[in-house]
């Protein structure tokens, strides 16, 4: 049987990293690696992405794009981790568990991973907005909590050091201007006509995440119940589902998935006050786990193949 070649283009940060640990023992795939002193060399980079099968892009965003634009093998597909082309004409977003999404992914030559955050803003909303229980020109908040490795190599180097400024050991609040980069894509995919107030805050545990979108009865067309049930019935397949209990004895960890590919949605609050939850790790289902299952789903094989699906809870 022909083994599947996949280049990495980036391998040495923190999600091409995860990306080449997790496929690097797949025996149906072939990974085409570069020798230190050329894999940034444009010529042998531009060579192994035209060989490949499959490419990772695990870069800055302007690498990114300059990497699509030397790329000259039509068969070869990309997918894209870094923000440059969620919202570019001609790319899939790559977020199987929406309506329509895993068949286009399938076909797709050009796949957007999408962001950590974005990720569990988007399992929230889109199925309201789809379904006619949010308002596409509702106004949003959205409190996202992270583990520090979403910030990558330099940040994780910054608390793991000894000595560390005393200010990391507490939450850290960013994206103070309101204009965080995953903005553009929790807009568009969830058919939004404003961007949503988004409070990023970054804490010193290494992974995990924690997304809350809260919500007054009056911005929703339904109750609490009706938020269950289209959950419920909305993901049924992939590596999203609905989670009914009620957090660890009152309380939502954000390391609740570290370590698993999969996410949960929830739903908490009362009649007047809802808080709508989605839990993940940002490093599995917010970054490289996500891109592999798309990889998974573009070469017909089964989409949590080589992933880690967490089952209690």
């Amino acid at each position: 049987m022909k083994t599947c070649s996949v280049f990495l283009n980036g391998a040495s940060g923190t999600t091409g990293l995860n990306i080449y640990n997790r496929l690097s023992s797949r025996e149906d795939l072939s990974l085409i690696v570069l020798p230190d002193d050329r894999r940034k060399d444009p010529a042998c980079v531009k060579d192994a992405m035209d060989r490949s099968d499959i490419t990772f892009l695990c870069l800055p965003d302007e690498a990114s794009r300059q990497a699509v634009a030397m790329l000259e093998n039509p068969d070869t597909v990309v997918i894209d981790t870094s923000t440059a082309h969620r919202t570019a004409p001609g790319w899939t977003y790559g977020f199987p568990e929406l309506t329509g999404l895993r068949e286009k992914i399938r076909r797709a030559k050009r796949v957007a991973n999408p962001g950590c955050h974005a990720t569990g803003f988007i399992s929230l909303v889109a199925p309201l907005t789809e379904n006619g229980l949010v308002a596409p020109d509702e106004k949003l908040t959205c409190f996202s909590l992270t583990g520090y490795s979403g910030g990558g190599k330099k940040m994780i180097a910054e608390y793991e050091s000894e000595g560390r400024d005393p200010l990391l050991d507490a939450p850290r609040q960013y994206g103070l201007s309101q204009a965080h980069k995953h903005l553009p894509e929790m807009r568009a995919m969830c058919g939004l006509t404003y961007d949503p107030v988004f409070c990023p805050v970054v804490a010193p545990f290494f992974e995990g995440m924690e997304v809350t979108v809260p919500l007054f009865a009056g911005q929703l067309k339904g109750g609490m119940e009706d938020l269950k049930a289209l959950y419920r019935d909305y993901y049924r397949e992939g590596m999203v589902r609905y989670d009914d209990a009620d957090g660890e004895n009152g309380f939502l960890s954000a390391g609740a998935l570290a370590g698993y590919d999969s996410l949960r949605v929830s739903v908490h609050g009362n009649s007047d006050r809802i808080l709508l939850v989605a839990r993940f790790d940002n490093l599995g289902k917010g970054a490289s786990g996500a891109a592999i299952q798309n990889m998974n789903i573009i070469l017909g094989l089964p989409e949590d193949l080589g992933l880690v699906r967490e089952t209690n809870g």
